[in-house]
């Protein structure tokens, strides 16, 4: 069984291995890890994500089926990041929202698109009981 101490990865393609630590780094404020001629590794959110280069990037994406992100906990933290977004004028795939307006899964939500074109989704439910 996970837990707290225990890290989820991720890995997903990227074109130019600069501009991805300048998105995850300086754009979102991850932590860099490690750095390779064919990777990047950071710290997204306390869950390891690793930019592999690739020519294999996303042309043209969409977000389903492949997307990823961070549901938040605390709506605190979903409006820290929102802010931080806005003040670094990262560029959304999908405005911010809401969805499922009135039911008990209700939630926030925006969607970013990193410069390979990965779609990252950030969400708050208003019921925690809905997070899963």
């Amino acid at each position: 069984m996970r837990t707290t101490y225990d890290v989820f990865h991720i890995a997903v393609p990227t074109r130019d291995l600069d501009l991805a630590q300048s998105y995850y780094v300086t754009g979102l404020g991850c932590k860099l890890a490690r750095r390779y001629d064919d990777r990047i590794t950071v710290d997204f959110f306390g869950d390891q994500l690793v930019c592999h280069l690739s020519d294999d990037w996303e042309r043209d994406p969409q977000m389903y089926p492949r997307h990823f992100g961070v549901t938040f906990r605390e709506r605190r933290d979903f409006d820290a990041l929102l802010l931080l977004v806005d003040t670094r004028k990262l560029e959304f795939f999908t405005e911010p929202s809401t969805r499922f307006q009135g039911l008990a899964e209700e939630h926030s939500y925006f969607v970013l698109r990193d410069p390979s074109n990965n779609l990252l989704e950030f969400k708050h439910y208003n019921d925690p009981r809905m997070m899963y």
